[in-house]
């Protein structure tokens, strides 16, 4: 725990944190840290279950059906959270399954070389597939040229 001259109070959940801090490191340039993820997008910033979290320093008188209540609500806003949790991270993903394979599809066509010798029982469907896979490369560095002339040709413009 800290406490800074205007008596605002810092709780340190680890000493890794607590070093941070002394090092006037700031918690959203650090990778690990939960302000980096909320600022990157990584994980919810605005939501409704947050307010429950909130401490309140009000005592409250000890009654038995209050507590039990209390607890059966805490465990619904979990529920609701997770489920929100859940629903935000697919929302994130779901453009991650298409770049993966379009990384992997790139990734066999520079290298597809490589996987020729592996199956060579298999050689006339390997090189139907190598021709298909330079063919593919041939018409992407086309167009990336055409592109390149009409931008040129734009700027002389």
């Amino acid at each position: 725990m800290f406490v800074r001259n205007d008596s605002k109070i810092f709780r340190f959940c680890r000493s890794k944190c607590h070093r941070n801090f002394n090092k006037k490191r700031n918690p959203r340039k650090v990778a690990w840290t939960k302000a980096f993820r909320k600022t990157r997008g990584k994980e919810m910033a605005v939501d409704s279950t947050f307010e429950f979290e909130k401490r309140r320093n009000r005592p409250v008188k000890y009654d038995r059906e209050l507590m039990g209540k209390t607890i059966s609500a805490m465990q619904r806003v979990t529920e609701i959270r997770t489920r929100r949790e859940a629903r935000f991270h697919a929302n994130r993903m779901k453009d991650a399954a298409s770049l993966k394979k379009e990384q992997a599809r790139v990734e066999l066509e520079k290298h597809i070389e490589v996987l020729a010798p592996a199956a060579a029982s298999r050689e006339k469907v390997m090189r139907g597939v190598v021709e298909k896979a330079r063919e593919r490369a041939r018409v992407k560095a086309e167009a990336v040229d055409k592109r390149r002339i009409r931008k040129e040709d734009a700027m002389e413009t």
